[in-house]
C-alpha cells in the first residue's frame, strides 16, 4: 500500500512490548527527519495504528531536523506527544494496555539524502490519504490528516 516509501534507503524498524525503555529500544536517527508507521501486534493480527513524521521544509527547502532531547525522529517516536499530550514513552504503554496490544512494530525512513529531499509533513499527509482512500478513516490513534 505504501510502496513510495522504497525510494528510501536510509529505514529499519524496531519492536516495543510496553514493558520496555522506548528509548532504548528506538534504532531510529537522532540527526534525520523523516516519516514513520506504528503497527500493532495483536492477537496474530497485525493493524496500521499510526503514521507519524519528524521535520519539515524550511523556506531555503532544507529539512528541518530535531534538535532537542534525542533529536531527529528517534525524538519525534520517543517524546513526542499522544494521548492527552502525554509523551509517548510514558503514553504508548498506556494505551498499549488498554487496547490489549501485545507489541508495536515501528517502522521510520528518512526522507531525505543524497538521492532525496522529500518533505516529512507532505510525506506523512500522502501516506495518510492513501489509507483514507482504502480504509475510510484515518489509522486509529491518528486525530487528523
Amino acid at each position: 500500500m505504501f510502496d513510495q516509501l522504497n525510494i528510501y534507503k536510509y529505514h529499519d524498524h524496531f519492536f516495543f512490548n510496553g514493558d520496555e525503555k522506548l528509548k532504548e529500544v528506538c534504532n531510529a536517527p537522532s540527526d534525520k527527519s523523516g516519516v514513520y508507521l506504528v503497527y500493532s501486534l495483536k492477537k496474530g493480527k497485525i493493524e496500521l495504528v499510526y503514521i507519524g513524521r519528524s521535520g519539515k521544509m524550511n523556506d531555503d527547502q532544507s529539512i528541518f531536523v530535531r534538535k532537542t532531547g534525542l533529536g531527529g525522529i528517534k525524538d519525534r517516536i520517543v517524546n513526542g506527544y499522544q494521548f492527552a499530550k502525554i509523551p509517548r514513552h510514558v503514553s504508548w504503554p498506556v494505551q498499549m494496555k488498554y487496547d490489549k496490544i501485545e507489541a508495536l512494530d515501528v517502522y521510520w525512513y528518512v526522507t531525505h539524502d543524497d538521492e532525496n529531499n522529500d518533505c516529512p509533513s507532505k510525506i506523512e499527509k500522502k501516506l495518510l490519504k492513501v489509507f483514507l482512500d482504502v480504509y475510510g478513516v484515518l489509522p486509529k490513534w491518528n486525530k487528523k490528516m
